[in-house]
């Protein structure tokens, strides 16, 4: 298995468990995690064998958002020209959200497991998962306008897509802190659960579930959402004829066909 100084990862049967490991210091990423974040998505892209992903933090809580010395670090530094240092703001900027886009554009399902503290950067890195769930005294917060700046890495983009239009102003104008159960309520995450432990469970259960499908379906119907998010109606469905010009033709339909038929269970090859 990889070996990172901020992730630990492990797999069990065809899930991957990545969690943020840095429990001393409530998980906030440094400079190593945005690195690895990447590195650790793109063995997951190449690994067939894995099938679905959990990512999670270790110790009290999820994260508590980007490490404030990298903060401090981009600040310093600076020359007399304006536009030199724009231009390096910009591409270390752009470099933070491509760690994120690893996780959005990766081809297997993303399922975040939150506990204790979701706040600012950590946001920007569970939107960019496929599906959410938290404890219920799970404490989120878009930090960011509190830090004097907008949220850069991708909550402003996503968020919308998954909660109200409304809603998400309010959240990203105030910084005010919520709730697992209110992070329910207006769609951030599928369910809630009474503690960690119950979370880890109920999260392994259904990436079991999603792992025992046909992979090749699995990641078609990613790929057709993620791309129908940021297209037409008329794109996605030219798109999905497309796809499945080819993906119908797999060996994966007949087998789930004939299992369903039988009432028995499917074995896909990964």
């Amino acid at each position: 298995m990889p070996e990172y100084q901020s992730l630990l990862v492990t797999q069990q049967n065809a899930i991957a468990h990545i969690q943020i490991n840095r429990p001393e210091k409530v998980n906030a990423m440094n400079a190593a995690f945005w690195e690895e974040i990447i590195d650790a998505f793109d063995w997951v892209d190449h690994t067939d064998e894995v099938r679905v992903v959990v990512l999670s933090g270790a110790g009290k809580h999820f994260s508590a958002g980007i490490d404030l010395s990298l903060l401090a670090q981009a600040a310093g530094g600076m020359s007399k020209d304006f536009g030199r240092n724009a231009e390096s703001i910009r591409r270390k900027v752009l470099r933070l959200q491509a760690s994120f886009n690893a996780v959005d554009a990766c081809r297997k399902p993303v399922l975040a497991a939150i506990h204790g503290y979701c706040i600012g950067g950590a946001i920007d890195l569970v939107t960019a998962c496929d599906m959410r769930y938290a404890t219920s005294d799970a404490h989120f917060s878009i930090k960011e306008i509190d830090m004097g700046m907008a949220a850069d890495v991708g909550t402003l983009q996503r968020l919308p897509h998954l909660i109200g239009d409304g809603m998400m102003r309010e959240l990203a104008f105030t910084g005010r802190a919520f709730n697992g159960e209110e992070a329910r309520s207006i769609g951030l995450v599928n369910r809630t659960y009474a503690t960690y432990e119950e979370l880890l469970e109920g999260v392994m259960g259904l990436a079991t579930e999603i792992a025992a499908k046909s992979p090749l379906a699995i990641r078609g119907t990613k790929e057709m959402i993620r791309y129908s998010r940021d297209h037409s109606v008329e794109d996605g469905l030219n798109y999905i004829a497309t796809w499945n010009a080819a993906m119908l033709q797999s060996e994966d339909l007949k087998i789930a066909v004939a299992a369903h038929m039988a009432g028995k269970r499917a074995d896909f090859a990964d």
